[in-house]
């Protein structure tokens, strides 16, 4: 499956990662777990991580993103991980490379790249990453090996969501051979400061339930500024505050940002994927997003989900 990406790694002697805006674990999981291998198998190759930061997850990465001029571009490989969509991107200048590769596990909307590795049943990018690092048979060091678990169990809920398979525990055994400290990487992902075990509270308070039992928070921009949070970690960050809740399917959180409202939702049975697409956005069947142009927008998305949770 990755020989024509393994072969247009070795082409270029410059190689730029993206991956999608507002990264999570797995986004910057993958880029630093790929910047990592092709470093250390191809010393010779400039290999650089572009994107927008995260305070959350930028430990993952190990130092800031590369600033790069737009002349790198003109002979570089442009690497595009964990995105399905065109507008998700972060660093639009992908387009400027002489030649762009895919590597993503979300549903497949439409093609980006001039190669395309795209395969849902991963529960991860990071997995596939590291799959392609097993079967082409490159080292992995204690420091990329990081990264992609990291990347492995954000993704993957620890190990609980349903896209968890036998081949997670393979990649995952895989990556713990090279040396990586877990404890190390738990507790840089999963320690709760006071403040924030506080905002959670704020959070719980905020849920509202549909007539079909859809649970949903909408944070609005004047909350969010009383907050001291961004529109994203309202929802990326604070949406599964209404996971595993009695009677509950699907869940939505909304917080109203500079270009639209952001929107996250869950689910714990039904396909909620084609409800995200439909208003302009993707992911997987039971955790998407989209952003959403009004309030008028959300309530008609609502209306969307109860008649999906009706359905199950």
């Amino acid at each position: 499956m990755f020989e024509e990406a393994l072969r247009a790694i070795r082409q270029y002697d410059t190689v730029i990662i993206h991956r999608h805006k507002n990264p999570d674990g797995d986004a910057m999981g993958s880029q630093a777990g790929l910047y990592n291998i092709i470093k250390d198998n191809y010393p010779q190759k400039a290999v650089y991580m572009v994107g927008d930061p995260s305070d959350r997850y930028g430990f993952i990465a190990g130092r800031p993103m590369d600033e790069i001029p737009d002349s790198l571009y003109e002979n570089a490989l442009a690497v595009i991980l964990d995105t399905s969509a065109e507008a998700l991107i972060s660093d639009d200048r992908y387009k400027k490379a002489a030649g762009t590769l895919r590597i993503d596990h979300h549903l497949f909307i439409s093609k980006i790249a001039d190669i395309e590795i795209v395969d849902p049943s991963y529960e991860s990018c990071a997995g596939l990453v590291t799959q392609l690092a097993i079967e082409s048979g490159l080292k992995v060091s204690p420091e990329a090996a990081s990264a992609l678990f990291a990347g492995t169990v954000t993704d993957s809920g620890r190990f609980r969501f349903d896209t968890t398979s036998a081949g997670t525990f393979r990649r995952v055994s895989f990556l713990l051979e090279a040396g990586i400290d877990t404890n190390s990487i738990y507790s840089r992902l999963y320690t709760t400061s006071v403040r924030d075990l506080r905002l959670k509270a704020k959070f719980v308070e905020k849920i509202r339930f549909t007539d079909k039992n859809v649970g949903y928070i909408y944070t609005t921009a004047q909350e969010l500024k009383e907050l001291g949070i961004s529109a994203y970690t309202a929802t990326r960050g604070y949406v599964n505050t209404m996971a595993d809740l009695e009677g509950v399917s699907i869940w939505a959180a909304f917080a109203e940002g500079d270009e639209g409202i952001l929107c996250e939702l869950r689910s714990c049975g039904p396909n909620i994927n084609p409800i995200a697409v439909k208003y302009g956005g993707g992911g997987h069947k039971k955790a998407s997003g989209a952003t959403l142009k009004d309030r008028e927008t959300v309530q008609a998305m609502l209306r969307d989900l109860d008649e999906t949770a009706d359905k199950w």
